[in-house]
């Protein structure tokens, strides 16, 4: 036990005092400067295309966009063209000063961290077969590469990796002047070299900024607009849910009160006719019994069920009225044999309908609006257009979310049918639907089976 104790105490020179904010802070600093300018400080990372689908480059004709995506390396390019002219003005020495000013530029395109270094190694070197009355410690050659080391390499990493190239570049500045600057008087660039580059950083560290905090709204965006969507979708579901429950609750009360009052309707009914009846009745009030538990629990605590029967399509008349009332113009046109259809394809119609009928209020006001419900072979037809808004309208189009069609979806992909929502070309909008229908021969000789 006490060895352990030992072993965890810290050394003795250290004591077993609590480290200091400074000494910690300190001891931060250095292991971020290991990490972003010493491990894998060569490892290649390839400078990217830039994407051309911007407000500017979308407009480019086919050939043009390609080329457009090489831009961030034609920009390198033409900075190491002009740092590699400064190094070939007024020097003897321009094939040795050209490749230290021109490499560091090239290489931020393939390994940056390791071009900040060659730009480091390069400039006492330089400055060694250059002369110092050009500029120490840094040559014009020297000074404009290294500041765009700088720059193309805090864009192509963090904002820290960057303070820390900074913090470098200022140690090799002081260290220069304090050791050598007593000896050559004709003045030095650290001082510019730092000033300069400082602004430069805080511009691309403001734009890393504003680039990550657009990232995060766009994501915060997308994911509010699925749980938009998702909200939106249950809340569609439930209300169908609660529609049917009391379409279904309907038709099994009459069931079992039928076969209650069955038995009553036939003089002295044989044992086993009624003992049938009994095992109907019986099932079907589990059945209801089942239904209200499962589906009950999707009604609101404050949700009435409603004293009037589900609509139908035999009430879509009224709802015209209704809408005709508040100044749309609507007309209805009906083919096909009209025959009773499923209470929830005639309630899913209705309300495919009049959600249909209350975006055109919504979003066109003043246009006119066709419905055509055609009853074919198989199923039922739906298709509900509407015209552009007229120009003159007082009115103008109130915006939504949108919820409307994910309703009208839903109710479609319940009944497995199919579903069409977009714009006209005359500038309306056009909704068209097919809900299938199963047939009452097929049915019964399904039954019969």
């Amino acid at each position: 036990m006490t060895e352990t104790t030992h072993m965890q105490t810290p050394p003795a020179g250290d004591g077993a005092k609590p480290r200091s904010p400074e000494y910690r802070l300190a001891a931060s600093a250095l292991r971020g400067l290991r990490q972003d300018l010493f491990h894998d400080a060569f490892a290649y990372r390839p400078l990217p295309r830039m994407r051309v689908d911007g407000p500017l480059t979308r407009r480019l004709p086919g050939s043009l966009g390609g080329y457009a995506a090489w831009t961030p390396h034609a920009v390198i390019s033409a900075a190491a063209l002009i740092t590699l002219l400064l190094a070939t003005v007024d020097t003897s020495v321009a094939p040795l000063l050209a490749p230290l000013a021109v490499l560091p530029i090239l290489l931020t395109m393939l390994r940056p961290t390791a071009a900040f270094w060659l730009s480091m190694a390069a400039t006492p070197v330089s400055q060694v077969f250059g002369s110092y009355m050009d500029g120490y410690p840094w040559l014009p050659a020297s000074f404009a590469c290294h500041l765009t080391v700088l720059t193309v390499v805090a864009i192509r990493t963090k904002p820290r990796t960057a303070a820390y190239m900074w913090a470098v570049t200022a140690a090799y500045g002081f260290v220069a002047d304090v050791i050598l600057g007593p000896v050559y008087y004709y003045g030095d660039d650290t001082a510019p070299m730092l000033v300069l580059s400082a602004l430069v950083l805080l511009v691309v560290a403001v734009w890393h900024t504003r680039r990550e905090a657009r990232q995060e709204v766009t994501a915060q965006q997308t994911v509010t607009a699925h749980e938009r969507s998702k909200r939106t979708l249950l809340e569609e579901r439930s209300t169908i849910a609660r529609e049917l429950h009391d379409v279904v609750a309907h038709h099994m009360s009459v069931v079992a009160i039928q076969a209650e009052a069955a038995p009553y309707r036939v003089e002295n009914p044989p044992p086993e006719l009624e003992r049938a009846f009994a095992t109907i009745r019986e099932n079907a009030v589990a059945a209801l019994t089942e239904l209200r538990r499962v589906l009950g629990v999707v009604r609101a605590e404050d949700y009435e069920a409603p004293d009037a029967p589900q609509p139908t399509l035999a009430d879509l008349d009224g709802l015209l009225a209704n809408v005709r009332d508040t100044g749309l113009s609507v007309q209805k046109t009906v083919t096909g044999a009209v025959r009773e259809l499923p209470q929830g394809v005639e309630l899913s119609a209705y309300r495919i309908v009049q959600e249909a009928l209350s975006n055109t209020l919504r979003h066109a006001p003043g246009a006119t609006a066709q419905v055509e419900i055609g009853y074919v072979l198989g199923g039922l037809g739906l298709r509900i257009v509407n015209g552009a808004p007229p120009a003159g309208a007082l009115l103008k189009p109130s915006p939504g979310a949108g919820h409307g069609i994910t309703g009208m979806r839903e109710r479609v992909s319940m009944l497995n049918g199919e579903m069409t929502a977009g714009a006209t070309d005359e500038g309306g909008y056009e909704v068209a639907v097919y809900l299938p229908v199963p047939s009452t021969s097929t049915s019964t000789s399904e039954g019969d089976a």
